[in-house]
């Protein structure tokens, strides 16, 4: 179950790459910001082999290796064979003969993260932590009176390796999405720097699978209109993006230029929370389906009481055994205000999508979502930083729940605490 915002697209909002309000491109050359983005090597993997020698040098996954098992994280060593975070584990260990899976311990990963956010934060207090393993950091003015972010960052994963034993990368830029860039170009354990004089054309040939806001969905839009490249989407006008692709038009016309304005957020509010299950066996009846839906029910509504925050949009989704996933959602005038009628909605909704589906194949997993509103004086301290970079804003509508791969499988169940999608990527 996750409860999930929709992103505001408006103009010159924080999670869009607009200008407006700033001026134009001068306004980055001119006045450039100094972006890290730290982001550990396949962290979960990389704790495991340093706490276990005898993993050290050899494939390693964490993650079930049942029949139904997931791939949350792959070493590098394992990553040689094709194996990848979300794969389904008989996957890997078809790619991987000699792949070894380990349970994933998350109270240690979490302890780790800390260790990384201290150091962090010796060097500037605007941090924004994207997941146990990664942060933007803005140094533009930093704690230590450095000069030259370039040098933050070599300290920072220097010191880094010497208090955890770890390696992380990093990269340097005028923005947050360079400075990711830049992060995965020396992958593992490297620094790269672009630089404002660099970044139109570092972007130019990347394909637009790569830039923040373009999802699986999105991308073969873009393909059907002939837009492969950011070559291709400068070639359209705003115009014509906002056409097809509604307010995210505008933040791809600047993004495509190496633009985003996007601040980095030391108070990311959380605008998802949930719970995600893939059962054991295939189900065929609708009272096990609601026997399961219970739990998740119950862990939706602990958190959203414990964080005194509530939604009006609750959205239920359903994988089949043959791997259609069908989502469901529902709303209401008022915010649901108890645990009994966020039950009832979840209940109606997967009774009407069984009863109306007529197919002969079984259910795997079970997914709900409600959307939050923040209540008057809520702070953004009060949520975790998760799905995307943009302000939950009360009354906000529903968006879409995220439906790439790495929710396919459920493994998003792994890492309550953190992200929505419990998944190393790195």
């Amino acid at each position: 179950m996750v409860v999930v915002a929709e992103p505001d697209w408006n103009h010159g909002e924080e999670g869009t790459a607009s200008t407006e309000g700033r001026g134009d491109r001068r306004w980055e050359q001119e006045r450039p910001r100094k972006i890290i983005h730290i982001d550990m090597d396949a962290f979960y993997a990389s704790v495991e082999q340093r706490d276990n020698p005898d993993l050290k040098g050899k494939p390693v996954a964490v993650g079930g290796s049942q029949a139904r098992g997931v791939v949350a994280a792959a070493s590098y060593e394992a990553r040689k064979f094709g194996v990848r975070s979300a794969m389904p584990s008989v996957t890997a260990r078809r790619k991987c003969p000699e792949l070894i899976f380990v349970k994933p311990r998350f109270d240690v990963y979490k302890e780790v993260s800390l260790q990384i956010r201290a150091i962090l934060a010796e060097y500037t207090p605007i941090i924004e932590p994207l997941s146990l393993d990664e942060a933007y950091l803005d140094v533009t003015e930093n704690l230590q009176g450095i000069a030259s972010a370039t040098e933050i960052a070599e300290r920072i994963r220097t010191k880094i390796r010497a208090e955890t034993q770890l390696t992380a990368s990093a990269g340097v830029s005028y923005n947050k999405f360079l400075a990711k860039l830049a992060s995965d170009y020396r992958k593992p354990d490297g620094l790269y720097v672009i630089t404002p004089a660099m970044g139109p054309a570092f972007v130019e040939t990347l394909p637009v699978e790569r830039f923040h806001g373009v999802g699986p969905a999105t991308a073969a839009k873009m393909k059907e209109l002939g837009i492969f490249t950011a070559l291709d989407l400068r070639a359209k006008d705003e115009t014509f993006l906002s056409k097809y692709f509604g307010k995210a038009g505008r933040h791809f016309y600047y993004i495509c230029r190496g633009i985003d304005n996007r601040p980095v957020l030391p108070n990311r509010i959380r605008k998802s929370v949930g719970a995600e299950n893939t059962f054991p066996r295939d189900l065929t009846t609708l009272g096990d389906l609601k026997a399961e839906l219970a739990p998740l029910v119950e862990k939706v509504w602990q958190y959203c009481d414990s964080a005194s925050v509530r939604g009006r949009t609750v959205t239920l989704k359903v994988k089949f055994s043959d791997f259609q996933i069908i989502t469901r959602s529902r709303s209401s005038v008022v915010p649901i205000s108890n645990p009994s009628t966020l039950a009832s909605v979840s209940e109606e909704l997967l009774a009407a999508q069984f009863l109306a589906a007529e197919r002969s194949t079984s259910h795997r997993l079970v997914d709900l979502f409600a959307e939050p509103e923040l209540g008057a004086g809520r702070s953004a301290n009060d949520f975790v930083a998760v799905t995307g970079p943009n302000r939950l804003r009360s009354s906000t509508r529903v968006q879409k729940v995220v439906t790439d791969d790495k929710r396919l499988y459920g493994i998003d169940m792994m890492a309550v605490d953190y992200d929505t999608d419990g998944v190393d990527e790195t």
